[in-house]
């Protein structure tokens, strides 16, 4: 049996539900989920298997050796790693200082200054273990970039462009864009309809990261590692959360704040300025697209929790509260409004402005990025003030699925997996 050809068959099967799941930009059904899970368990065994024939056809092969020859080579010296981002640091400086001593764990891979050849006049790329554990910490410290539908890219690629149907409205001859169904008699002549497309396309912008480090610094290995690594984290987590909410579109993610799938819930008749009311936040739900509603999220300003503290829901003479705080009775480790959880989050605007409080289905936004986080120093950069220059790329966009809100096929409001409330 062909083993490398049925894992072939096997991998193939496997990116065709991807691709169906991204032609639906709902991600896999449950069905399709078993299947690739199915699919991934009889990967693993089949590259166990080859794996395994060819150690077997290795020894097989050492065993026919002249006796006088080793059975086995001489074991080739392991490549040790660094323990820590700070000491690799440190030891790029070290190499390149005029007379300085050369690490053999550093691999010269790039240059960041003035001869990519030569390592004293230019840089020492971070070894990647280190630089992805950047971008992990990035997502970690990120709120929004971890829930949304996330593509790879491939080596070539610069961009993705992606075949969606062209929705904008569930009435009748709109359906996918254009499809629709008749009831008709015996004999009648059948009426033709077709889907109408669009197509989506995302292009990599990059989110850069530069920092200057003095000598005084450096010759504190952990000291430097816990503020480049812990800092530069952060802020590249600030960054695409502020962008997947905030962005233009312009060089940077397209942000839901700025979609036009995004539907914006007007405030009521006489409402002060600066309050969020029971009232707002039914309207808010009530304009949350129904599919999206079990992966919705509210995401607020801090600025009005107080208010939502103090919010309920009359019923008669009384009342029952919408939002409850986070454990307690509750149990959850989030408050919740409708059952959904709440999250404070920076990047929303501040109490009274559109943006101060937002519902969000993130499974409905698309980010590509390629090749994780790159990493590179240089000494000349700042030579003359004696400081060591640190660079950090990732090359990231995104953008909603939806392009326009929805209308339903009966209804006077407008749907979308995106809700916010107007500027009070």
């Amino acid at each position: 049996m062909d083993f490398k050809a049925l894992l072939k068959q096997k991998l193939d099967a496997q990116q065709t539900l991807i691709d169906a799941a991204m032609v639906s930009g709902t991600g896999f059904s449950a069905e399709q989920q078993t299947q690739f899970d199915t699919l991934q368990a009889e990967i693993v065994n089949l590259e166990n298997t080859i794996k395994a024939a060819a150690e077997l056809e290795a020894r097989q092969k050492e065993m026919t050796n002249p006796v006088n020859q080793p059975l086995y080579p001489e074991p080739k010296a392991k490549k040790e790693k660094f323990a820590s981002f700070g000491e690799q640091l440190r030891a790029v400086i070290e190499a390149a200082r005029p007379g300085g001593s050369m690490d053999n764990r550093l691999s010269i891979k790039a240059a960041a200054g003035l001869n990519e050849n030569v390592g004293s006049d230019g840089g020492f790329l971070v070894d990647d273990d280190f630089s992805k554990e950047i971008l992990k910490r990035a997502y970690d410290t990120g709120i929004l970039a971890s829930r949304c539908n996330k593509v790879p890219l491939s080596t070539n690629a610069t961009g993705l462009k992606i075949n969606a149907i062209d929705e904008s409205s569930r009435a009748n001859g709109s359906r996918w864009g254009g499809i629709q169904a008749y009831w008709e008699g015996e004999s009648d002549q059948l009426l033709g309809s077709k889907p109408k497309f669009r197509q989506m396309e995302l292009n990599l912008h990059k989110l850069t990261g530069l920092c200057y480090a003095t000598d005084e610094l450096l010759t504190d290995a952990t000291a430097l590692e816990s503020v480049i690594s812990q800092g530069f984290a952060e802020e590249f987590g600030f960054k695409m959360d502020d962008g997947i909410i905030n962005g233009t579109g312009a060089g940077m993610p397209l942000g839901i704040m700025n979609s036009k799938a995004l539907v914006t819930v007007p405030k009521e008749n006489s409402q002060a300025s600066g309050t969020i009311n029971i009232q707002n936040i039914v309207k808010m739900w009530s304009r949350c697209w129904g599919q999206s509603r079990q992966n919705a999220v509210w995401f607020i300003n801090q600025d009005i929790e107080p208010q939502l503290y103090t919010m309920a829901l009359s019923v008669g003479t009384g009342g029952i509260p919408v939002y409850m705080p986070a454990g307690g009775i509750s149990g959850s480790p989030y408050s919740t409004l409708y059952g959904r959880p709440v999250i404070p989050l920076e990047q929303c605007q501040t109490l009274g402005t559109v943006g101060d409080i937002v519902l969000a289905d993130l499974s409905q936004y698309l980010i590509i990025d390629k090749g994780g986080l790159s990493a590179a120093s240089s000494i000349h950069v700042r030579f003359l003030y004696d400081e060591n220059c640190f660079r950090f790329i990732y090359r990231v966009d995104g953008q909603p699925v939806w392009n326009t809100v929805l209308t339903p096929a009966r209804g006077s409001n407008t749907l979308s997996p995106f809700v916010a409330l107007q500027t009070r």
